[in-house]
């Protein structure tokens, strides 16, 4: 356990989202989805639903916002507009995240094309069908005057 840190996010999965670079997309799909045939690495988080990990990896994820669209969710079959339960509840907690990002639906393959070349999906344990969200890492800015806020050279 850490300070400040969801438990959610396991020693794997923060070393995962740390690994990741400005671009890289990580998956977080529901316990349906073929996680084993389309990761290329594969982190499961087995016993947990969707929203408390979302919620998890937004706490410590920048989204990247030098493009126009950096959240993709799946749709119920090809109905791009429809939304379930679930994704009122994805597009919430997105939104307490990142306010000015919108969730953008993908349908069928080009959904599942995206998460084949993701850099990592988190398969969790999410019973709703179609419960399924793609993020793309961000960068952390600097501080004014060119200081991170962390400086890892003062001891």
């Amino acid at each position: 356990m850490l300070k400040g840190l969801d438990p959610l996010l396991s020693p794997e999965l923060l070393f995962t989202l740390r690994a990741m670079g400005h671009g890289d997309e990580i998956a977080i799909v529901d316990g349906n989805y073929p996680g084993v045939e389309h990761a290329r690495r594969l982190i499961r988080l087995d016993g947990h639903h969707l929203i408390p990990v979302l919620n998890a990896v937004l706490s410590v994820l920048a989204i990247d916002d030098f493009v126009p669209e950096a959240i993709f969710r799946s749709t119920v079959k090809a109905e791009r507009d429809k939304l379930d339960p679930v994704h009122e509840e994805m597009i919430d907690c997105c939104a307490r995240h990142e306010p000015h990002r919108q969730v953008v639906p993908l349908v069928g393959q080009d959904f599942y094309g995206r998460v084949r070349a993701a850099h990592a999906l988190i398969q969790t344990s999410e019973p709703r069908l179609y419960a399924n969200i793609i993020l793309r890492k961000g960068v952390i800015y600097p501080r004014e005057g060119g200081q991170a806020e962390v400086d890892p050279f003062v001891y």
